[in-house]
This record gives C-alpha cells, sequence and structure tokens, in this order.
C-alpha cells in the first residue's frame, strides 16, 4: 500500500510517496512539480498532468494534503486553494480516497511540536526515514503529510483532532455536503 502525499502551490508542488506495507513507513519517492508560465489556468492544468503522472507511475492507494491556511496575501491564499483543489479533483478521478490534515497537525505528528519550523520538518523527515540527504523543502513538506497520514491509519494520532477531516462525526468535510 502506498501513499501519495501532496504539498500544494500553484508554482511548486511537493509530492512524497511512502509505502506503508507494514509497520514502519518506507521511502518511495519525493520531488517537486514545478509549473511554468503566468498563465494560473495553464499552471492548474500543469499541476494536474504532474499528478496524474505520479498516480500513474507509483499506483497509491491514498492520498493525503495539506488543508489551506489563512495566508497573509489574499491573492496567494486563493492561488493556493485552487492548486488544492486541482490536486484534490486529480485524486478524486483518479478513484483515491482523500484524506486533509492541517498545518500543526502535520507538525506535531512529525516533530512533536505543532510550531515547528520548515527546517525541523525536513530533519525529522529525514531522520524517520533514514534519507541520506534532505528532501527540497516542499518535498519534505509532501513526505511529512504522508508520513501524519500514515500515523492516522495506525492509530498513531487522532484523526478526529485539528485538521482531521475524514472520519465520519466529527464535523462537515467537503465530502459529507450534498447540494439539494
Amino acid at each position: 500500500m502506498l501513499i501519495l502525499g501532496i504539498d500544494p502551490g500553484s508554482r511548486i508542488t511537493g509530492y512524497g510517496v511512502l509505502d506503508v506495507t507494514t509497520s514502519t513507513p518506507h521511502y518511495v519517492a519525493s520531488g517537486c512539480i514545478r509549473t511554468r508560465g503566468d498563465d494560473l489556468a495553464q499552471r492548474l492544468a500543469q499541476v494536474y498532468a504532474g499528478i496524474s503522472e505520479l498516480i500513474g507511475v507509483h499506483g497509491p492507494g491514498e492520498f493525503a494534503i495539506e488543508q489551506v491556511f489563512m495566508a497573509k496575501n489574499a491573492d496567494s491564499a486563493l492561488k493556493l486553494g485552487q492548486a488544492r483543489g486541482t490536486a484534490i479533483v486529480c485524486a478524486a478521478n483518479h478513484g483515491l480516497p482523500v484524506s486533509e490534515y492541517g498545518p500543526r497537525q502535520i507538525k506535531q505528528a512529525v516533530t512533536g511540536s505543532g510550531g515547528a519550523d520548515k527546517h525541523q520538518v525536513q530533519h525529522m523527515v529525514t531522520a524517520v526515514l533514514g534519507l541520506d540527504g534532505s528532501p527540497q523543502a516542499d518535498a519534505a513538506d509532501a513526505l511529512a503529510i504522508a508520513l501524519t497520514h500514515a500515523h492516522a491509519r495506525s492509530g498513531l494520532i487522532n484523526k478526529g483532532g485539528y485538521g482531521g477531516r475524514r472520519q465520519r462525526g466529527k464535523g462537515t468535510s467537503w465530502r459529507d455536503f450534498r447540494p439539494s
């Protein structure tokens, strides 16, 4: 069983693939989808195509993504939300279950502190997965998201807590809403 973790972005989307066949997650792949051009629609199409290719190559069984957080710049937050939506639609179109985790929950699961910085997350991802070197920051974040999902699957963290959106009965997620 493979988990594809995604750290969404309209310019750089990080990805991480973990094998969770055993009780210890194992590194499979990570990297970044880097988009080109100034047209947002074309960049979103590149994100979709990149994630679709990753799904085709690795064949993950589950998909985990970071939830949107508030940004200082409204325009940046909107673009991030659109990239995130693109990634979720791609996963859904490939029949993958989607799990969402908040930034603090991811940091807590990987470093033990919800207030950890990017360098701490990078360091812990490298240590936990036994990597020879630190992955690029966006790829490390995506691996952290996949690790968080692996922990949630094994019951090591409460998926119904801050940011966990897959467990039924713990609030409303986009999967629960049905238009009338």
